[in-house]
């Protein structure tokens, strides 16, 4: 919670928060208010990008933080409460408010939360009540199917805001204006001009503090299902009608059910699963996954996932998309790359060529920046040809500093923008690609250490 109020915190100093607005948090135990605000300002101080608070800011925000009466989540008494304290505060301010429930608990409290705000009615007005639940939006297909209707049982689609902070990036947004509002790329944006697109997150870090988590977890179901189809989805959708919610997530489902099933026979040349071992990364010498703490020492939870997806439609069919994600790495990037095909014949001599590469485009999440690469000749009595790239980079163009994700994704919630957040057959379809593949490859990790060739050549054959 107190990580999470930096957003709002740095909304309010940009005045992009309504001038009545009100904080209240809802906690097991009891806790004194200005305890409370003291926890919240420490967070702030430490996670704001806006830096450490000024004394007269945060006064004034301050008096914005209440808390409602402590309870459990599943007992009425702790709603029919913070029911009195929305009342009590829309009396003061002499009108109705929009209601943002977010649900910063652990996923097996969601079903109970989201029934009691039902049937304290706290959720009655689909136009003014939102709730918003972070993922995991369930475990495998299954579950997410189930948890869907749950939801669905007590609230409208309209009122469920899935979170997801990978598309409240800035480059990731920006994805949808450099294709749709650019008419340079879009027209080559298809099977005939582009060979493969590669989307890759690779991390440094090992599991840190998150071990107990992330064993029962996993790559593929941690980061691979949610962003990195997210990404997919976002390079290979058709173009939007108009620029709404219910249009742009429909056209990122329609990506999710044109993506080919991986047979189950041929799940090797598609579908790669490993662990990372001990080894050196940086001068450090790191444990592998299975001696981390809280990590059962016969784990075979992946900390690596690979896929090889094709999109079977007029615009994709047989482009390969190659998804890859990873911890222990060798840097840490987060990367699509769209690598186009070579021209039809190559004119220059062999001698030109030394340094001759196809066409690609590099969108890089982080750091955030867009490089196209062009063939260039290279200065001198010489003919040879050299790719060199072109950039683009936010902090250099824009001289403003970007909006944490959670920001962007917490304003569009006030408004009731929902283009950013996944809807239930989204998310479904997303579990769909991902549950076949964990099924199948679950019994066959394949351990791999930070510095071995499989785990280096899986960020360098992008550089290809």
């Amino acid at each position: 919670m107190a990580q999470a109020v930096a957003c709002p915190y740095n909304l309010y100093l940009e005045e992009q928060l309504p001038e009545k607005f009100a904080i209240f948090g809802v906690n097991r135990r009891a806790v004194e208010l200005d305890e409370w605000r003291d926890h919240l300002l420490n967070g702030v101080d430490q996670f704001s990008r806006s830096g450490k608070t000024e004394p007269a800011n945060w006064a004034t925000f301050a008096q914005h933080l209440f808390l409602s009466q402590p309870g459990n989540f599943d007992e009425t008494a702790t709603y029919e409460n913070l029911v009195k304290t929305l009342n009590e505060q829309e009396k003061t301010w002499g009108e109705k408010s929009i209601r943002l429930f977010y649900l910063s608990t652990p996923s097996n409290l969601v079903e109970s939360i989201a029934h009691n705000l039902y049937q304290s009615r706290l959720t009655a007005d689909s136009k003014r009540s939102r709730v918003v639940i972070e993922k995991p939006f369930g475990s495998d297909y299954n579950s997410a199917c189930a948890l869907n209707q749950v939801l669905l049982k007590t609230l409208d689609e309209c009122q469920i805001y899935r979170i997801d902070h990978y598309l409240g990036k800035e480059t990731v947004q920006n994805i949808l204006a450099f294709r749709f509002a650019n008419a340079l790329f879009e027209p080559i944006w298809n099977r005939r001009y582009i060979d493969h697109v590669q989307i890759t997150v690779a991390e440094q870090v090992g599991v840190e503090h998150r071990s107990g988590y992330y064993d029962q977890t996993g790559a593929l179901r941690d980061m691979l299902q949610n962003h990195l189809l997210q990404l997919l989805c976002l390079i290979a959708m058709e173009p939007p009608v108009a620029f709404n919610a219910d249009e742009i997530r429909a056209r990122k489902v329609d990506v999710l059910r044109a993506i080919r099933p991986i047979p189950a026979d041929s799940l090797q040349r598609y579908a790669a699963r490993g662990q990372y071992g001990p080894g050196w990364l940086e001068g450090e010498r790191l444990p592998g996954y299975r001696h981390e703490p809280e990590v059962n020492p016969d784990s075979i939870t992946e900390t690596f996932a690979a896929l090889k997806l094709f999109v079977d439609n007029w615009r994709w069919q047989d482009v390969p998309f190659y998804l890859r994600t990873g911890k222990r790495l060798p840097e840490k990037i987060s990367q699509a790359i769209i690598q186009f095909r070579p021209v039809p014949h190559q004119s220059f001599p062999p001698s030109a060529n030394f340094d001759w590469q196809p066409n690609r485009l590099e969108i890089d999440i982080q750091p955030t920046r867009d490089r196209p690469a062009l063939p260039a000749k290279q200065p001198g009595v010489t003919l040879r040809l050299s790719s060199q790239e072109m950039h683009f980079r936010y902090a250099e163009t824009f001289n403003t500093a970007l909006p944490e994700a959670y920001e962007t994704l917490l304003l569009d919630t006030l408004r009731g923008d929902a283009t950013l957040f996944m809807r239930s057959d989204q998310v479904e379809c997303a579990w769909k690609v991902v549950t076949r593949c964990w099924i199948c490859g679950a019994r066959s990790p394949h351990p791999t250490s930070p510095t071995t060739p499989a785990a280096v050549g899986a960020l360098k054959a992008q550089r290809r």
